[in-house]
C-alpha cells in the first residue's frame, strides 16, 4: 500500500487533498491548489 501525505490548506486549515508520497522527501510539501472551502486557490501545506 502507498503511503499519501495530507495537505491542509494555510487559510481555513481544512485537509482536503492527498498525494502520494515520495521515498526521498526530507522537506516539507507545500503547493498551491484549489480550496472549495475559500473558494480560492491557496497555499496548502502537508500535515503530519
Amino acid at each position: 500500500m502507498a503511503k499519501k501525505i495530507v495537505l491542509s490548506c494555510s487559510k481555513c486549515a481544512s485537509r482536503n487533498y492527498a498525494v502520494p508520497a515520495k521515498a526521498d522527501s526530507s522537506t516539507r510539501l507545500e503547493l498551491k491548489k484549489f480550496c472549495a472551502h475559500c473558494n480560492e486557490h491557496t497555499v496548502h501545506k502537508q500535515t503530519k
